[in-house]
């Protein structure tokens, strides 16, 4: 996967992914739904224009990438039609990447992966990891394109009755590796793959600390990560009022970018948000901070 991280075979689905190689800092994948019912911006982008203009905006203010969704995956969110799913993204993707944006795609369905990639997207980002569509390992194996590998459990309806670990990074290490070896065996490129944890997804909160926490047992798989905690529940239930009330969403984007700049100096590929600028701010200063802790740690070694 390195070779999507720091350049590789020309394209990588597109000239427009080219803004995702050879960057000094994680890589901004920002959120673009194109739905009424997602959890934190529901219907504010679900028509064509607007989304577009969004997605536009949401570059100009410093994204590397737009991630296009048509159906919510927030905890509970029932399923939409295929062809409702297709009505309100590929118009969307394809306006956006005639424009020059790389996006990505949030699926779960091979047939919608396939129409957006032929749109113009450029990367595949998949919350089932592959699970949802047994198509989709093909797609993207024919596409040779990078795709996002999250770590999840059951569909949105139900996933939180499936929230229950051993040890919470242990298992989600072996569930993305055997993940892994399946899109292997089906064709996909390892080096195009990049795996997220899932942060929310089939978590409880104490879960997804532990996972932040323990980065470093991911990293051990080998392959890019990419994390989105961008207004999540753990962050709202954090930061709770003395009453116990959780912190609003619209008021999560603080803590949002805090640990984004944590997640930039922890090294990660890419951080998923629903902002930009203040997200890009964020993995900036981050990275900084890792490249000056690692010119400090070879100052020690050589003196």
């Amino acid at each position: 996967m390195e070779q999507v991280v720091r350049g590789g075979p020309a394209g990588l689905c597109g000239t427009a992914a080219a803004r995702l190689v050879d960057l000094d800092r994680p890589v901004v994948l920002a959120v673009l739904n194109v739905t009424p019912d997602s959890f934190s911006d529901g219907g504010l982008w679900a028509r064509e224009d607007d989304a577009v203009l969004h997605g536009l905006a949401l570059v100009a203010a410093g994204a590397d990438a737009v991630d296009v969704g048509g159906e919510s995956t927030r905890p509970g969110a029932a399923r939409v039609p295929e062809h409702e799913e297709l009505r309100r993204v590929v118009p969307v993707v394809r306006r956006l990447a005639a424009d020059g944006v790389p996006v990505s795609i949030d699926t779960t369905r091979a047939a919608v992966a396939a129409a957006a990639l032929a749109a113009g997207a450029v990367v595949v980002n998949d919350v089932s990891g592959g699970t949802a569509d047994p198509g989709m390992a093909r797609v993207v194996a024919e596409a040779g394109c990078p795709f996002v590998v999250m770590h999840s459990r059951g569909e949105s309806a139900d996933m939180d009755r499936h929230a229950g670990y051993g040890d919470v990074v242990t298992d989600v290490v072996d569930e993305l590796r055997r993940r892994v070896d399946v899109l292997v065996g089906g064709g996909v490129r390892p080096d195009r793959l990049v795996l997220d944890p899932g942060i929310g997804f089939a978590k409880t909160a104490s879960d997804n600390w532990s996972l932040l926490g323990g980065l470093e047992r991911l990293d051990a798989l080998g392959l890019p990560l990419l994390v989105g905690v961008s207004r999540k529940r753990f962050l709202g239930a954090l930061l709770a009022a003395p009453d116990g009330t959780p912190r609003d969403v619209e008021h999560r984007e603080d803590a949002s970018h805090a640990v984004a700049a944590l997640l930039a100096a922890h090294g990660v590929w890419g951080v998923r948000a629903h902002t930009a600028r203040p997200t890009a701010d964020a993995v900036r200063v981050g990275a900084a901070w890792r490249r000056a802790r690692g010119a400090v740690t070879e100052q020690d070694r050589s003196s």
